[in-house]
């Protein structure tokens, strides 16, 4: 009689083990993505850097070309100027700051910090 008990019991825990699987796997599908959030999501590339529509730069440490299946490009140099003219986001030119930053100006004039 016990035999059959825990037996009955063995297919209704695996009923409830599978949907706390499925969640868990979910969370792990909603990581974060590069240009979320107030970003307003990814405009284009610039080589491996995410342009958001925002007009600012993502800090993802993801490759922008190979995620979004860009041409393969010979990675070229990338300026660093020390003024803050000709440094937007999306033309290739970064500027360098005052302790050793490198960034670019989005359209609304605010610095957008490329990750180290």
């Amino acid at each position: 009689m016990r035999a059959l008990f825990r037996r009955g019991w063995m297919p209704f825990s695996m009923l409830l083990l599978i949907p706390l699987l499925c969640l868990a796997s979910a969370s792990t599908w909603s990581a974060n993505q590069p240009c979320s959030g107030k970003k307003g999501g990814i405009a284009r590339c610039d080589g491996d850097i995410f342009l958001c529509n925002d007009g600012s730069i993502s800090a993802s440490k993801k490759s922008c070309s190979a995620m979004l299946g860009g041409r393969s490009e010979s990675a070229r140099p990338q300026p660093l100027l020390q003024s803050n003219e000709g440094c937007q986001c999306g033309t290739g030119a970064f500027c360098t700051g005052p302790r050793g930053g490198v960034y670019c100006l989005t359209p609304s004039g605010n610095k957008s910090y490329k990750r180290k």
